[in-house]
């Protein structure tokens, strides 16, 4: 059986992405995104943090300090943890946009650490879903309300690229990172199948602009 868990960064969410979280998953908020935790009514299951962008929480909260001079951002740490206690499936909120943008890349960073490890990872908030894309491990997609799926390499080239039930399929294609061929194409099936045979991919998937 899978282990899930809910990564809280502190970019500031709606109550919305409220919807990917499930009874039973183990919640970990990093740094202020305890108060994340307050916006969607729950209660973190670990803290962990430096403590450098908000206070620390009353001690109520099992609580990991992290110094402030340290390698890992806040939410790697967290990523790390649930690794070593064996969480295979995770969620990052409040890790996409905000004030800083070398956190979401940092961040983006920290989710292809957990897909290379073997976790199903997902990256999300009111409007995207960013899901990681590893060699020879096929990908299945519903349309939903999503309209726009993307595709982005991570590490040099993607290669092997198939993109199916969208409108501008390709098959044994390959992507550089110097040329966003993979952006903005659309759903035109109500699933999207995708695989590569090498390189590591983003793909996001983003709703209507309307």
């Amino acid at each position: 059986m899978s282990k899930r868990a809910i990564i809280l960064s502190a970019v500031p969410v709606s109550t919305a992405v409220g919807r990917y979280v499930r009874p039973g998953d183990f919640i970990v908020a990093c740094d202020a995104g305890y108060r994340n935790a307050e916006r969607l009514d729950l209660r973190p299951d670990l803290i962990v943090g430096d403590f450098d962008s908000a206070p620390r929480p009353k001690a109520e909260h099992e609580t990991i300090v992290l110094p402030h001079v340290k390698d890992d951002t806040d939410t790697q740490y967290a990523a790390r943890w649930l690794l070593e206690h064996g969480y295979d499936e995770i969620t990052l909120l409040g890790a996409l946009g905000g004030a800083r943008l070398e956190h979401t890349l940092a961040n983006l960073a920290t989710g292809l650490y957990l897909a290379k490890n073997g976790v199903k990872v997902l990256l999300a908030n009111e409007r995207s879903e960013l899901h990681f894309l590893m060699p020879n491990t096929p990908m299945e997609l519903h349309r939903s309300d999503w309209k726009y799926v993307s595709v982005f390499p991570l590490e040099g080239q993607l290669t092997g690229l198939a993109i199916r039930g969208a409108f501008y399929p390709l098959e044994n294609a390959k992507l550089t990172a110097d040329y966003p061929l993979g952006v903005s194409n659309e759903f035109v099936a109500e699933t999207a199948h995708l695989q590569c045979s090498g390189g590591t991919g983003v793909v996001v998937l983003t709703r209507d602009d309307a």
